[in-house]
């Protein structure tokens, strides 16, 4: 039976505080509480549907809408803050299975209905443009702050999120054997006991997009567990835009122009890009089936970087967790993720460790932009080299990282630099913090105003 309650009863709660009874007030029971919470997240949910499509909207009827949420995502935060290890643990068999983020999601919505949005919720969603969508990512967002704040459940997740992906291990075998794997946007070729990465979104410069970001964590895994090779290196693939065409480019950051058409998602991109491969440059994989607090890769190698061209947003992101980054001597970096809206991953963490404290709120707050020769650059890229002498360099660098003695100290690094604790405490409030941001005002504007204007000013071309 659908719920009597209407959506009168619920217009104006935007404007005045939620009263005591509209608060989630835990029992102590586990089952009677989930009963309770989930009879009353449905009966929301239900409301919102109730309503038109966001862009068929009144002002009143968006304002009813925004009530409605409000008072769902205050009892999801409530019961999570209460029980979201219990709720982890349930899911999780006790902690004995590792489920992916997608595969996690589902497994709450279908235990939970109302806690999370369920799989055939967030694929209509994926259909609409950003500005026309429901926002119900926040409430993933929501779920997984409370999951990685956690540090029983938060490490476990973490640590599952390190394992090699199922594309990866089903690549192994042939890449083991020819020493060549083609990803589609990313390709993996060992040569003479380096693995070379390369990012070949060549249609939008090198931009990242969720298809990207699984490429990548496949090759970056396929590089891990090769036992051929003992270096990774990351670079981008030339390009054949006009402007590049022939060059190499490192990286122009999140592919807005998906962002816009709404095909950027917070768990496949927004999420799974920093506990994915960028979190697997900096700690290798989780290949035990049990982990806790004091677990330690079993494989791990070192990175280096080979920046082209830019590095901008992402492309910078990436940098601090490579160890070493050789730069051609014309390439720049700029990390405009705040003009875009949006919080730059994991970078205010590492940035302020790697630049000092001014540089990096030049860098995340002012959009500085950095040109290799810059003396501040050298904060971001150990050397640079004539485009042309970049392949002599970088083989340089890879060979110097060839060494049985690195691993053990860049793990000893990584530990003094970003403790395992401190990375997850991190993501549970990026989690947060990035799924409000994704369905922002300004993040819209700056969408419309900024980057379209642009793409159309370009005849249907966008820089990314």
């Amino acid at each position: 039976m659908r719920p009597t309650l209407t959506a009168d009863a619920v217009r104006g709660a935007g404007d005045r505080p939620l009263a005591p009874d509209e608060d989630f007030r835990p029992t102590g029971a586990f089952q009677r509480d989930r009963d309770q919470i989930t009879a009353r997240l449905q009966t929301l949910t239900h409301l919102i549907d109730d309503l038109p499509p966001r862009p068929d909207r009144t002002e009143a009827q968006q304002h009813t809408a925004d009530a409605l949420h409000l008072r769902a995502r205050r009892l999801r935060r409530g019961f999570l803050a209460r029980y979201a290890e219990h709720v982890y643990a349930e899911l999780t068999d006790g902690l004995t299975r590792h489920p992916r983020l997608e595969q996690l999601a589902q497994l709450a919505a279908e235990r939970h209905p109302g806690l999370v949005p369920g799989r055939e919720r967030l694929a209509a969603e994926a259909r609409l443009a950003q500005r026309d969508k429901e926002g119900w990512e926040v409430d993933l967002g929501i779920f997984f702050h409370a999951v990685l704040d956690s540090p029983r459940a938060g490490t476990h997740l973490l640590h599952s999120l390190l394992r090699p992906t199922p594309a990866a291990l089903a690549a192994l075998p042939e890449y083991r054997r020819t020493g060549r794997a083609d990803l589609k946007l990313a390709t993996v070729t060992r040569r003479a006991g380096i693995a070379h990465l390369e990012l070949c979104n060549d249609a939008y410069l090198n931009a990242e997009d969720d298809a990207a970001v699984e490429a990548l964590e496949t090759g970056t895994d396929l590089v891990l567990l090769d036992e051929a090779s003992h270096v990774g290196v990351l670079r981008g693939a030339p390009m054949s835009h006009p402007a590049h065409r022939g060059r190499r480019v490192f990286s122009a950051g999140i592919n807005l122009t998906h962002l816009y058409h709404g095909e950027i998602s917070f768990l496949g991109f927004l999420l799974r890009r920093e506990t994915g491969y960028i979190a697997k440059f900096v700690r290798g994989l989780c290949l035990e089936e049990e982990t806790d607090e004091r677990w330690w890769p079993q494989a791990d190698k070192p990175w280096v970087g080979a920046v082209d061209s830019f590095a901008i947003g992402g492309g910078l992101q990436i940098l601090p967790t490579l160890d070493r980054v050789v730069a051609a001597d014309d390439a720049w970096f700029s990390l405009p993720a705040m003009e875009e809206g949006l919080v730059p991953g994991v970078a205010n963490l590492r940035l302020t460790a790697l630049t000092g404290a001014r540089l990096a709120r030049r860098l995340v707050l002012w959009g500085h932009r950095l040109r290799a020769g810059d003396p501040e650059a050298a904060l971001l890229c150990d050397e640079t080299a004539p485009a042309d002498a970049m392949d002599a360099a970088v083989e340089r660098a890879a060979q110097h990282l060839d060494n049985p003695a690195v691993a053990a100290n860049r793990r000893m690094i990584t530990l003094g630099e970003e403790p395992f604790d401190v990375f997850r405490r991190y993501l549970a409030a990026y989690a947060l913090e990035q799924a409000y941001r994704l369905y922002s005002a300004d993040l819209i504007a700056n969408l419309e105003r900024t980057w379209i204007s642009r793409s159309r000013a370009r005849n249907g071309g966008g820089r990314r």
